[in-house]
């Protein structure tokens, strides 16, 4: 079970600030889901709340002033944006983002990721796909 984050933790403190997002892969090959360049955005604070948001390279244009279904279906395809608490399992490994609110409709719970700190990089790994990294770099 994950605990909630202590800012005394020496782990937690690598946590805190904001993080580019640098790319995934999935069986160590790049992960083109999102096109060649997408962008994104990681937040952790002290008081346990995080935000994530990640977009694809390409620009969604609107067919006309009025935004139709296949509109925002295609602005929102590919994107990841969601929000949260987090709380960290430093036996396990673990960070646990306790989503609030998402653009994807129904996309509620926790997302569990194994972590890894490597120079100015946070490495996360869905625990239920050992073999997917999403590489973050630190911004502050």
């Amino acid at each position: 079970m994950s605990e909630p984050v202590s800012p005394n933790s020496e782990v937690a403190r690598r946590f805190f600030g904001a993080w580019r997002y640098v790319g995934a892969t999935v069986d160590g090959k790049p992960d083109a889901g999102r096109g060649a360049n997408p962008r994104g955005i990681i937040l952790y604070d002290s008081s346990g709340h995080m935000a994530v948001h990640v977009a694809p390279e390409r620009l969604a244009r609107a067919a006309s002033r009025e935004l139709t279904p296949e509109d925002a279906k295609a602005a929102l395809s590919g994107v990841v944006a969601y929000f949260g608490t987090y709380s960290i399992d430093e036996r396990a490994g673990t960070v646990t983002h306790h989503k609030h609110a998402s653009v994807q409709p129904g996309d509620g719970g926790d997302v569990v990721r194994s972590y890894e700190f490597s120079g100015n990089r946070l490495i996360l790994r869905p625990v239920e796909s050992k073999s997917t990294q999403i590489i973050w770099e630190r911004i502050t």
